[in-house]
């Protein structure tokens, strides 16, 4: 019998707490599951589609890694593309599988990063062209209209206390298994390693050192 560790994601905290959304993919994953094994772990998404951070995500890549089982995407569809999602699912080296998508195979991810990656680059470059025809209209682009300094001063602040908090829940759902290793007397750069090794990463969607473990064990 196959064991899997379901992902799952809902955009919004309302939906989370609601169930709007979770019970149709919980469903999803039952049925797909059914006759082929059981379900070890169940990790939930709360957070928009649009950002590259998904700590449950490293969670459950590394329990799967963790117990030999199968990480099973409830909804593959809008998820797919995000390509930083995809690089964290294809360096994983989980085995993968979609109930929305049972096809979705390795080779069929390596070409929805790529399409996605495309269209990335396109939509940037027709923002950059539109951006570059309105000033040559004169017309003032961003924070340059000196009524709104006070406008962007207090987006800063907001930036920053949103930042803050992402990577405080960053590290508070990090830290269990950074414990777990640490528990077994690793050094913070031994501890680094194992959680670059499992594919987690860190808030920023980059590698762990030595400094970031401290940052999050200091949490």
């Amino acid at each position: 019998m196959t064991r899997f560790v379901t992902y799952l994601r809902v955009s919004t905290e309302r939906q989370g707490q609601s169930g709007l959304g979770l019970e149709a993919q919980r469903a999803a994953v039952l049925d797909h599951v059914a006759g082929k094994g059981e379900i070890a772990a169940e990790y939930v998404e709360i957070e928009s589609g649009k950002r590259n951070e998904r700590p449950q995500l490293a969670q459950a890549i590394a329990e799967a890694k963790r117990i030999g089982a199968v990480l099973l995407i409830a909804k593959l569809d809008r998820l797919a593309r995000n390509v930083a999602f995809i690089a964290n699912l294809l360096e994983s080296g989980v085995e993968i599988a979609a109930a929305d998508m049972p096809e979705a195979n390795r080779f069929v991810l390596h070409i929805m990063a790529a399409v996605a990656e495309q269209e990335g680059r396109a939509i940037s470059e027709r923002t950059k062209a539109a951006l570059a025809a309105a000033k040559a209209r004169g017309v003032k682009l961003g924070w340059s209209i000196p009524e709104r300094v006070s406008e962007q001063r207090q987006a800063a602040r907001k930036g920053a206390a949103v930042n803050k908090a992402r990577a405080l829940a960053h590290a508070e759902n990090v830290l269990p298994v950074v414990e777990q290793i640490r528990a077994g007397g690793a050094s913070l750069r031994q501890i680094a390693a194992e959680l670059n090794a499992r594919g987690i990463k860190t808030v920023r969607g980059g590698k762990w050192y030595a400094t970031t473990v401290r940052n999050v064990l200091a949490i």
